[in-house]
């Protein structure tokens, strides 16, 4: 038989991850980024870029047998510890005991996934090597090189993994019935940064997501291996206290100082900073259908852009890679079936975790700091650990569930916050909440709701 050939659009990390996972199954593959290697030229321009991996993600890459060397860099975070405008401090337990989800660089893991790539012989690896067009029917890709020439690639198959503002998925646009949307969040986004200790040490406690939730917006700090954390400040673009808003060095200052206090010991020049960045936009893409002509694929934030709140971005793109990796052992390289098979697979939970993550800035920003949120996950954890194939709750279902679809996740999580609500309305549950009497109500409940099990 003769090897198949595909061409890969991007090479960041799930670009990076499908490349290996098809050249593993024996495909020929040409891995294509626009920016130059990032191992040889700083392209995040200095900052730490992080993202959170949790077991989704570890378990996409488990099944490729290269997790380990990735999670010797990586920082496990195993609660939210919510900073109020007063100065308490209150910790929020991301699940069981030992559950945690993962601060990583995401430059750091989408290096170490291209030098596995680098020693895979089926693999040939492209830098600077900027997409002009694709032929959707043919497969064939046109490059643009830095010195002006132009590269026409020849493949049997394609896929587009460049990310939130894939260039594949523009061109796709000219695909009859090819439906498209893409939604801004009110919330933009600076990042700012917390320096290392004078020894190298972390200024907050490293093994958690750090947020300062004040409603509308909110800080978060994730810890890096060097002792610093990469800050992000999500507020609304336009509005009373927004971007738009805040053009004054002394509003920008006064904003910081009342809203953040006890961060400000710790930001490094918060204030200039929030002068010189410009606030980065929050998006999310829909797309249908997310192959063409059994030809072209998008995976990744090429086909389903979702916004950061639930840290699931990546962990989602790994799964994209992990199920198509076994469709192609399921179909016996049969892409005529392949194609259909992991759209139908994917999509809705592409379509699910967008959703998920839409809510969770509400949960982060808001509910967080609010003592009767708290009052109610303790509630939720105490009889999931008690009764737990019964309830798993849904950051848990979302987070520390590979085996649970986001589909099936976001299903059950609505038919968990209607049992919930009833308890919550349980006089007295702010002093009865761990009386047997409210774990018996609760069992009643979920028995009838949720059909004896997840």
């Amino acid at each position: 038989m003769t090897q198949k050939t595909f061409t890969v659009v991007g090479g960041g990390p799930v670009g990076t991850l499908l490349a290996i996972s098809l050249a593993r199954h024996g495909y020929k593959v040409g891995l294509f980024e626009g920016r130059p290697d990032s191992r040889q030229t700083n392209i995040y321009q200095g900052k730490s870029i992080n993202i959170a991996l949790s077991d989704r993600g570890w378990t996409a890459l488990e099944k490729l047998g290269i997790s380990a060397a990735a999670k010797n860099q990586a920082i496990p975070m195993h609660h939210r510890a919510i900073h109020s405008v007063d100065g308490d401090l209150s910790e929020l337990p991301y699940g069981q005991s030992g559950d945690a989800i993962w601060s990583v660089s995401r430059g750091g893991i989408n290096e170490q996934l291209l030098d596995i790539a680098d020693a895979e012989a089926n693999i040939t690896t492209q830098f600077e090597h900027r997409l002009v067009d694709i032929d959707f029917a043919s497969a064939t890709t046109t490059f643009a090189t830095n010195s002006g020439d132009e590269l026409v690639v020849k493949a049997d198959f394609a896929f587009g993994a460049d990310g939130a503002h894939s260039k594949v998925r523009r061109l796709a646009h000219n695909v009859p019935r090819f439906s498209y949307s893409q939604t801004y969040m009110p919330q933009c986004y600076i990042e700012l940064n917390i320096p290392a200790n004078a020894d190298g040490s972390h200024k907050l406690d490293k093994n958690a997501l750090h947020i300062w939730p004040r409603k509308d917006f909110m800080l978060i700090a994730l810890p890096n291996p060097d002792g610093t954390f990469t800050c992000t400040l999500f507020l609304n673009y336009s509005g009373d206290v927004s971007f738009e808003s805040l053009q004054e060095r002394p509003a920008v200052a006064a904003f910081f100082e009342s809203n953040f206090p006890d961060a400000m010991e710790y930001l490094e020049d918060p204030v200039d900073t929030f002068m010189e960045k410009t606030a980065a936009p929050l998006f999310l893409v829909h797309v249908f259908p997310w192959s063409f002509n059994r030809k072209v694929g998008l995976i990744g934030d090429a086909a389903h852009a979702i916004v950061p709140f639930y840290g699931q971005g990546m962990n989602c793109g790994f799964e994209d890679c992990a199920e198509l990796d076994a469709l192609i052992t399921q179909y016996d390289h049969d892409w005529e079936q392949i194609f259909p098979a992991y759209e139908s697979a994917r999509k809705p939970n592409g379509d699910a975790i967008a959703e998920l993550s839409k809510r969770n800035f509400v949960e982060m920003s808001d509910l967080s700091g609010d003592s009767k949120f708290q009052l109610r996950k303790k509630i939720e954890a105490k009889f999931s650990s008690q009764f737990p194939e019964l309830w798993t709750p849904l950051y848990s279902m979302v987070t520390f569930s590979p085996e649970v679809p986001y589909s099936e996740a976001l299903r059950m999580g609505d038919e968990q916050n209607m049992v919930m609500e009833k308890i919550m309305a349980l006089p007295n549950i702010e002093d009865d909440w761990d009386k047997q009497y409210v774990m018996e109500q609760l069992f009643s409940l979920a028995s009838e709701t949720l059909g004896g099990g997840k």
